[in-house]
């Protein structure tokens, strides 16, 4: 299987599919370039070095922060954007991965792909000779926890190992991002899940081999939010999910992130959700514009993490 690693010392493509697959020290630099990424437009002062490069877009999901995110990061780098729905492509009429990924490697700089299974992005990436990108897959969300973290480290600096984090609600993709990210960066990491909907046991367990008891898994959110720095929740069924929805929400109510249950948290803890949200439903419109809630800023950081990417991925001249 091929996955993604800081291949820099190597002559191969810089793939990014699931966290694990880059070390501590790579993680971290992406998100601070993406600070000062950020802190530079910010400024007024423009960064192009991805003129003449063009970035693929293949999407098989829906999506709104991530496709306008990455375009918008692309455009800022100075570089073109083609975007393919997977309906528009030859896959759909049996055309194999391997044949796509080399054809697409004559045309295009990267691809992002945002797709159902993990080993769609696994087998491009084997045969691609251009950089891939994951930009979502039911078994993980890579570049989203980046662009979470890098809003933990604004919020609460950066020492990342001094904090507490909380994930209440379904093991889902994300909570298997969180998993891997604390496994390499060090934070303790409670998740509070339904008995049944717990994340994915090998994924947990490679986690807490790397890491140890930093990273607990209870069926308590109170447990899971108590003193807690950082509280964290998404939508209870996932694309690809919405027949469950209904038995989901009965299943998932008393994991509603609400303004009692934050109140276990630390005074100054800050709120994430990736969205889209269901107000109302995984958190309650209260919590969700409070004066707690990050998660405009962190839709916001998915822009500048993902310029930060770009570039590491296509090894553009840094300025």
């Amino acid at each position: 299987m091929t996955t993604a690693t800081d291949n820099s010392n190597n002559s191969g493509p810089r793939h990014y599919l699931q966290v694990s697959d880059l070390d501590r020290k790579t993680l971290l630099s992406l998100i601070e370039r993406a600070i000062q990424l950020k802190n530079n437009q910010k400024a007024g002062r423009p960064y192009r070095p991805a003129i003449d490069k063009v970035l693929g877009m293949m999407f098989e999901k829906p999506s709104t922060r991530t496709r306008i995110s990455f375009e918008a990061a692309m455009y800022r780098l100075g570089g073109n954007v083609v975007f393919m729905p997977s309906r528009d492509l030859q896959l759909r009429r049996g055309e194999p991965l391997k044949d796509t990924a080399r054809v697409f490697s004559r045309y295009l700089d990267c691809i992002v792909v945002r797709t159902f299974g993990q080993e769609i992005v696994e087998e491009l990436a084997r045969w691609s000779s251009i950089p891939v990108i994951n930009g979502l897959t039911t078994e993980h969300h890579p570049c989203q926890i980046l662009s979470d973290i890098m809003t933990v480290v604004e919020y609460k600096g950066h020492e990342l190992e001094k904090l507490k984090i909380a994930w209440v609600g379904d093991g889902n993709n994300m909570a298997h991002s969180w998993i891997q990210a604390a496994a390499r960066m060090g934070f303790s990491l409670y998740l509070a899940c339904p008995e049944g909907y717990e994340p994915d046991a090998e994924i947990l367990k490679k986690a807490r081999d790397e890491a140890g008891s930093k990273i607990v898994l209870t069926n308590s959110p109170e447990e899971a939010v108590d003193l807690a720095d950082v509280v964290n929740t998404d939508v209870w069924a996932s694309m690809g999910q919405e027949d469950e929805a209904e038995e989901r929400q009965e299943i998932f109510r008393p994991y509603q992130l609400h303004s009692a249950l934050l109140k276990k948290a630390k005074s100054d803890a800050i709120v994430l959700h990736c969205l889209p949200a269901h107000r109302d439903e995984e958190i309650t419109d209260e919590v969700l514009e409070g004066s707690q809630s990050a998660a405009w800023d962190q839709a916001e950081n998915k822009m500048h993490i993902h310029r930060s990417i770009l570039e590491w991925a296509m090894e553009l001249q840094e300025g």
